[in-house]
């Protein structure tokens, strides 16, 4: 176990006068399963290539663990899968690549045909294979569902809860709560952190803006009041 530490956090774009983050601060806990929301636009996906070093911000992000991203690409799709899961992870040793794809129901014949030749989901679950085979990384793992139908979505996010250290995007409600033990959210002013699952935060955040309104309209009450009095 170790810590991600994320302290004063800003960043915007160039030629942009709006910050997608200011001054965010936050600890993850690399042991974590962690569902990642907020509407689009908010940043998920800058926040992960902040983490990947793609650009440069203000603050500071501190790891003792590398980061891999999910998707990766690959640039030749015409070799065999297994050259291909070569590429990602050189240092694979072939019984725990047999292991995950065992977990992931892909069977082992799909090594030696061409990357190509797969389905989109047997290509989402090998390239999965090969993210779990890195060592001492943090996984950012970005919509991991677009290719798959609903049985291998349940496979996929049974793998997943088996596994710890990644930080998951998805709009898959339903994907997250099976698989998931933290949710990190981007807020219209800040990134929160909740321990529990999709469903658990999602209450939470509407007793807060319930409570949040109720106290907006006793402030509107409070000012029509005085100035009521006021005018008398």
């Amino acid at each position: 176990m170790s810590l991600i530490n994320v302290t004063n956090l800003t960043f915007a774009y160039d030629g942009s006068y709006d910050n997608i983050f200011e001054n965010v601060s936050f600890q993850i806990d690399t042991d974590w399963k962690l569902g990642f929301t907020g509407r689009n636009g908010r940043g998920k996906t800058t926040f992960l290539n902040l983490l990947l070093g793609k650009y440069e911000y203000s603050g500071k992000i501190s790891a003792k663990v590398n980061f891999e991203y999910f998707p990766f690409e690959v640039k030749n799709r015409e070799i065999n899968t297994i050259d291909v899961i070569e590429e990602i992870c050189p240092d694979y040793v072939h019984w725990e690549v047999m292991r995950e794809l065992s977990l992931l129901e892909v069977s082992d014949d799909v090594l030696y045909r061409p990357f190509s030749t797969l389905s989109n989901g047997e290509q989402t679950k090998v390239l999965l294979a090969a993210l779990f085979l890195k060592e001492n990384s943090f996984l950012l793992i970005d919509e991991p569902t677009n290719h798959l139908d609903m049985n291998a979505r349940q496979i996929v996010s049974d793998y997943l809860k088996s596994k710890h250290g990644f930080i998951l995007v998805s709009h898959d409600r339903a994907f997250l709560d099976n698989c998931v033990d933290h949710i990190l959210s981007i807020n219209k002013t800040n990134i929160e952190i909740q321990r529990g699952n999709f469903s658990s935060w999602w209450a939470n955040k509407e007793l807060q803006d319930n409570f949040e309104l109720a106290e907006n309209e006793k402030l509107k009450k409070d000012i029509q009041r005085l100035a009521s009095a006021a005018k008398r």
